[in-house]
């Protein structure tokens, strides 16, 4: 089950102390990383959890050397003769020369730390064995499939004799059975160390895939990315899905993540909600009225817990949040405890019709999101019942950056165009009342 993490007696690999990053010169509304400590040691596989935007990646560069944060301290720890431990890394999309065979790939690092020939030749065969693509050494990346592509990376990685490697999703790319063959394959090779590797540090956005693999879980918040928890995974390998302690762990999670997405409810006790000020997410109307008919139907009945939903769906956590996140926004389902509960207006949006669905999601629209309200009371209030979209970006990008500021005004703008609220034209990006009714 998942208790907080204690400290780990193993020798220590990496400390990370106080680290903080920000992009661009828009301060705090660039900040992706804030104030993140993290000790990676000996013999753990640890996985960074978290949706899309939340510094996992960025705190994994971090540690490979490849980012310099803007504040905080990055440390490989070296051993009792003084050397520190040596980084290879995994990228989610594969990252190979496209002109070389694979053998040319997997001896690239080993070239580059000027290895003779015949020894860079014998170890990159050995890499190449290890993970299963014996016979393939004289094949181009074209002639592979993904799951291939990805072990030739992974034999990259591992052929310099790494302490440490680091794991950018590296199977968010592939098929769910490539991915699950690979990742147990992974798994073998760890538990009867036929790697050099000392521990493993993986950046995953799917949690079961996290409770599968790792030692330890830091859950990440986001905007700024956050370790909002630290779960040990008391399991023992190989772990399987279907066991009740597995199940129980993955719906923890999901409770977790779940609770640092609920708004503090107001004086009266309802969710405080949104202001013209909130970023939302770019959900379309398709995918908040699927999971309404999924939550809906048999067997759920108004009420899924989100790791359900998961399954039954195929959704990850950067997919099934985001409109979970709309819905309750619209008052259309509540979060808690890792379940969505749909609401009376949501239950009775999926027994309507296209027009009574139309008009339900617009009355939500525009009492729930005052970004919407804002749009369509100035289109009333002008003679034109017009004004064009860039008038709210800037009014937007006075409480948020650039980035999210679009993709709050084409989040909105696809809601009030399917509820007929108000009408959008591209070409002279200009809301008006020219189609509703």
């Amino acid at each position: 089950m998942a208790t907080t993490a204690t400290a780990v007696s193993s020798r220590p690999l990496v400390e990370v102390e106080a680290v903080s990053h920000s992009y661009g010169r828009s301060g705090a509304t660039g900040q992706v990383l804030d104030n993140v400590h993290l000790t990676l040691v000996e013999d753990e596989i640890v996985g960074l959890l978290g949706r899309s935007g939340s510094g996992k990646s960025t705190l994994l560069r971090s540690i490979a050397g490849l980012i310099r944060p803007s504040e905080g301290e990055v440390r490989l720890m070296p051993d009792a003769a003084g050397t520190p431990p040596s980084v290879s890394m995994v990228f989610q999309t594969f990252a190979l020369f496209p002109w070389l065979t694979v053998l040319q790939n997997v001896e690239l690092g080993l070239e580059a730390q000027r290895v003779p020939p015949a020894e860079r030749r014998t170890r990159a065969l050995a890499a190449i064995d290890l993970i299963g693509l014996d016979g393939f050494e004289n094949a181009y990346p074209k002639e592979l499939s993904g799951g291939m592509r990805q072990r030739v990376g992974l034999a990259r990685a591992i052929v310099v004799n790494p302490s440490l490697l680091l794991m950018d999703e590296p199977f968010s790319a592939l098929d769910v059975l490539t991915a699950e063959t690979l990742r147990t394959d992974l798994l073998d090779l760890w538990a009867e160390k036929r790697m050099p590797i000392k521990s493993i540090l993986i950046v995953t956005h799917n949690i079961e895939e996290a409770v599968l693999m790792c030692d330890r879980i830091l859950v990440f918040s986001s905007n700024p990315g956050r370790v909002a928890a630290e779960i040990v995974v008391d399991l023992p390998q190989p772990r399987d899905r279907l066991d009740p302690p597995f199940r129980a762990l993955v719906d923890d999670i999901y409770a977790q993540m779940t609770a640092r997405t609920v708004a503090t409810p107001s004086r009266d006790g309802t969710p405080a909600g949104a202001t013209l000020a909130t970023a939302l997410p770019i959900v379309s109307t398709n995918a908040m009225a699927g999971l309404i008919e999924e939550v809906d139907a048999a067997p759920f009945d108004g009420t899924a817990s989100m790791a359900e939903l998961a399954d039954s769906l195929q959704l990850e956590i950067d997919q099934l949040f985001p409109i979970a996140e709309a819905l309750q926004l619209m008052r259309f389902a509540d979060l808690a405890g890792g379940d969505v509960r749909l609401t009376a207006s949501s239950r009775q949006y999926a027994s309507a019709d296209v027009d009574q669905r139309k008009a339900i999601f617009a009355q939500a629209l525009l009492a729930h999101v005052p970004l919407a309200q804002h749009i369509r009371r100035i289109l009333d209030d002008r003679a034109s019942h017009a004004a064009p979209a860039r008038r709210f970006r800037d009014e937007l990008e006075d409480h948020m950056s650039e980035d999210y500021a679009d993709e709050t005004l084409r989040a909105v703008t696809h809601w009030g165009r399917y509820a007929e609220v108000f009408a959008y034209d591209e070409d002279r990006d200009l809301f008006s009342l020219d189609n509703p009714t």
